[in-house]
């Protein structure tokens, strides 16, 4: 596999808002420190993703010390929300799976609404340690997740997308590409593979931290949304169902789930395991 690498880090604070890319992050067993411990809720209690509102891609959230975040977006004035205190939680959906949550005040879910024309609210996982399991069909006992879609960590390569980039100049919406890796939101962005390296991983250890490979990573609309101007297009979508189907699902990308803790860092090397 050559010299594999950590070649960028992403955190996304608040689920499906623009995150940022540290040179470190402490593994946490639920994912990387700080990524996304924040989502957005409808009226009914549902997750609010770009499935639905691509517009937040517009928007970028920010970690503050003591895991508070700052809101920005496009012709809005910038908002501070601090951790909620400890007290009532809400139940909300993630995908059907009931999570308890604690709101956001009345400033964060006002700044929200008015960004997207719609009801809205932020709320927060207080104790990741024990609100919401790894689907049980690919976890292990005792794991659990942020509001991340289904796993703590997502891991791609550039290598891979590389691939995928020539795939799609080849096909009928060549125009879309070459697709940026924000698309797919990874965790980790590995350089120094050989395209497609990632399907045969089982474990692997990034710096001094050992993660097992859950699943492939299923892509949905997401996908195909600018992250810069929200615009939605067919790619990679088109080209993933003609080249990357496993069995009802479009993959790119693997899960991860961290079996010790750890800092990793860019440039950290990345041994496959098994």
């Amino acid at each position: 596999m050559g010299h594999a690498e950590v070649q960028s880090i992403h955190v996304h604070p608040v689920k499906a808002f623009r995150g940022f890319a540290p040179q470190e992050a402490v593994v946490e067993p639920w994912g990387l420190a700080g990524d996304r411990r924040w989502t957005l809720i409808d009226d009914g209690g549902k997750v609010v993703t770009q499935r639905e509102q691509p517009r937040l891609a517009l928007a970028a959230a920010e970690l503050l010390p003591g895991g508070g975040v700052l809101l920005s977006a496009p012709g809005r004035a910038p908002l501070a929300v601090t951790v909620p205190e400890p007290g009532e939680t809400v139940p909300i959906s993630v995908f059907g799976t009931k999570v308890e949550a604690v709101p956001a005040g009345p400033p964060a879910h006002a700044w929200c609404s008015a960004f997207l024309e719609a009801d809205v609210r932020l709320v927060h996982m207080d104790d990741p340690a024990t609100r919401r399991p790894v689907d049980p069909a690919y976890a292990l006992p005792g794991e659990t997740v942020s509001f991340a879609d289904g796993y703590p960590l997502l891991v791609t390569t550039a290598a891979s997308l590389h691939a995928l980039n020539s795939l799609i100049a080849e096909g009928t919406h060549g125009h879309e590409g070459p697709l940026p890796m924000n698309r797919f939101r990874p965790n980790l962005v590995v350089a120094g593979t050989e395209a497609w390296a990632e399907d045969h991983w089982s474990r692997v250890c990034v710096g001094d931290v050992v993660l097992r490979v859950a699943k492939p990573s299923g892509r949905c609309v997401v996908t195909t949304t600018d992250q810069d101007t929200a615009v939605r297009g067919r790619e990679p979508l088109l080209t993933l169902a003609r080249h990357r189907r496993a069995g009802s699902m479009l993959v790119f990308g693997q899960n991860l789930v961290p079996l010790t803790p750890g800092t990793i860092r860019v440039g950290d090397p990345v041994r496959v395991l098994e």
